[in-house]
């Protein structure tokens, strides 16, 4: 069966919210320690249905399942979790980048292209909003994709979760017209 991408409509909200919790207990354990991955679990996997409202998330659905999910934003916020803010405020594409958010696939099917593929989507539609940047806070297990694909390490970063839970993570960025 090969997965369709879509954009993600508010019916998807609670198979999108398991995936990312699905994908951070299985994923998250090689890069992080239980308590870590504990925290991840309450505060990085949660869905911003401003993404979806958006209409910037996309999902790839098997068999009638979610499989991977992932898209980009034009609003101030990078990531979910503490220190994330809650600046709604829409980005200004001439001098700031959009923002790719909440990647995740299931475990069965990692390495299969479908995390390009949102990428890919989401580059696309960024560059036909006028955006020329990308920029992204990626939790360990999502950096090697995102090397792939082209973004850059800005600088490593340290995430520290409402219940105080510090997660290592890497601030990336790509101009949009980067061959991925």
């Amino acid at each position: 069966m090969e997965p369709v991408q879509r954009l993600a409509v508010p019916a998807d909200a609670p198979a999108i919210t398991e995936l990312m919790r699905q994908s951070v207990l299985t994923l998250f354990p090689a890069y992080y320690d239980d308590a870590q991955v504990a925290s991840a679990v309450v505060h990085i996997a949660g869905l911003d249905l401003a993404l979806i409202e958006d209409g910037t998330y996309y999902v790839h659905e098997a068999g009638g399942e979610i499989v991977a999910c992932g898209g980009w934003s034009r609003r101030n916020k990078l990531f979910n979790g503490s220190g994330a803010g809650a600046d709604d405020r829409l980005l200004d594409p001439a001098t700031e980048p959009a923002r790719i958010r909440a990647m995740f696939v299931r475990a069965d099917w990692t390495r299969r292209g479908l995390g390009r593929a949102i990428l890919t989507a989401c580059v696309d539609a960024a560059r036909g909003r006028g955006f020329t940047q990308l920029a992204l806070m990626a939790t360990l297990p999502g950096v090697p994709l995102y090397k792939s694909f082209g973004f850059t390490e800005v600088e490593p970063a340290e995430l520290t979760m409402p219940d105080g839970v510090v997660l290592a993570a890497v601030a990336m960025e790509r101009a949009v017209d980067v061959p991925s």
